[in-house]
C-alpha cells in the first residue's frame, strides 16, 4: 500500500475517533512518551559548560532513535496497519478542533470560563484577558497547531513514511519543551528550535496557501506574506495571517507572559480587533474545510 493511501486512512481514523479518553487513561500516549524522553535529556545533560554542544548531540540522538524506531515498526509484520494507526494517533485534527471549539463554548458561559479554557491551549497569561483577547488566542492556536499538528505531520509522512513522521514529532516536541530563549534553554535547545523551524518551513506556507485557496482568497497572498513577517516566529505567522485574512480579524497583538506585558504587532492589523466566540467557531470551520481539501488531495495522490 502506498504512503498516500496509508495517510488517507490515518486522516479518516483521526477525524472519526480523535483521542479516545478510555484508551489514553490506560496507556501512555506516544506524544507523552516523546515528552518524557525530551524531559529526561533536559534533566540529565542540560548542565555545566558546552550546553549547545550537549543539546545538539542529545537532540541528534533523539532524532536518530525516532528514525530507527520508525524503520523497525514499518518493517514488522503488519507494518502497514502499525503505520496507519500510529499516524492517526499523531495527527491532531479532531482533538484540535474539539479543544478550540471548547473555548467558544466556555466564553459564551462567562469570561472566567473562557480564560480557564483558553489557558489549556495557549502559553500566555490568561488571567485578566478580555473576551476579544481570548478569542484571538484560540484562533491563533487553531491556525498554528493546524500547521504543526496536521499539515506538517501529513507532509513528512508522505515524504518519509513513519520514520519521517516520528522524526518530525520528536523535533516538534523538543522545540515545544526546550526550544525557548531562556537562560536555561537558549543554548541547550538551540538545535531543536532551529531544526523544528526547518521542518516547518514548507508546511507552514503550504497551510497558509491551502487556507487561502479553499476560501477563494488567492488574491490575498500578498497580504498574507506581508503579515506573516509581523509574527515573531518564522513559520507560525503564515497560517495565522491566512486565518486572519479569511476571517477578517486582527490576530496576535499585545499579550502578557509570566506577568510581563509585551507589545507584539497585530497580524492583519486592518481586520476587526473585536474577535468573538463566533469567530472561534468560524476558525474551526476553516480547519475542517481545509482538512476536506487535504483528504481529497491525498486521495488523488493515492490513486495516481
Amino acid at each position: 500500500m502506498s504512503l498516500a493511501a496509508i495517510l488517507l486512512i490515518a486522516l479518516l481514523l483521526d477525524a472519526l475517533l480523535g483521542e479516545p479518553d478510555w484508551l489514553w487513561a490506560r496507556l501512555p500516549h506516544p506524544a507523552v512518551l516523546m515528552g518524557r524522553a525530551v524531559g529526561w535529556v533536559d534533566e540529565t545533560f542540560n548542565a555545566g559548560a558546552t550546553r549547545r554542544l550537549k543539546g545538539t548531540l542529545s537532540f541528534a540522538a533523539l532524532c536518530l532513535g525516532a528514525l530507527i524506531l520508525g524503520l523497525v515498526l514499518s518493517a514488522l509484520p503488519g507494518g502497514t496497519v502499525i503505520e496507519a494507526v500510529l499516524a492517526a494517533i499523531l495527527l491532531a485534527q479532531r482533538s484540535l478542533a474539539d479543544h478550540v471549539r471548547a473555548v467558544a463554548d466556555a466564553l459564551r458561559l462567562s469570561l472566567g470560563d473562557g480564560q480557564r479554557t483558553v489557558a489549556r491551549i495557549v502559553g500566555r497569561d490568561t488571567r485578566g484577558m478580555e473576551a476579544p483577547a481570548i478569542a484571538r488566542g484560540a484562533i491563533e492556536s487553531a491556525a498554528e497547531n493546524f500547521s504543526d499538528g496536521v499539515i506538517a505531520p501529513a507532509f513528512w509522512f508522505l515524504i518519509g513514511g513513519l520514520p519521517g513522521l516520528l522524526v518530525y514529532k520528536i523535533a516538534n516536541t523538543a522545540d515545544s519543551m526546550i526550544g525557548y530563549r531562556t537562560p536555561r534553554h537558549q543554548d541547550f535547545g538551540w538545535a531543536a528550535a532551529r531544526f523544528d523551524d526547518l521542518l516547518n518551513w514548507i508546511p507552514a506556507r503550504l497551510t497558509a496557501l491551502l487556507i487561502a485557496l479553499v476560501h477563494g482568497r488567492a488574491g490575498a497572498w500578498r497580504t498574507i506574506r506581508r503579515d506573516a513577517k509581523l509574527h515573531r516566529s518564522p513559520n507560525a505567522g503564515w497560517p495565522e495571517a491566512a486565518m486572519a485574512v479569511v476571517l477578517g480579524v486582527a490576530l496576535a497583538g499585545p499579550r502578557s507572559y509570566n506577568g510581563i506585558s509585551q507589545e507584539f504587532p497585530f497580524v492583519h492589523p486592518e481586520g476587526r480587533k473585536t474577535a468573538s466566540a463566533a469567530d472561534i467557531e468560524a476558525s474551526v470551520a476553516v480547519l475542517w474545510r481545509v482538512w476536506v481539501c487535504l483528504v481529497v488531495l491525498i486521495a488523488l495522490i493515492a490513486v495516481a
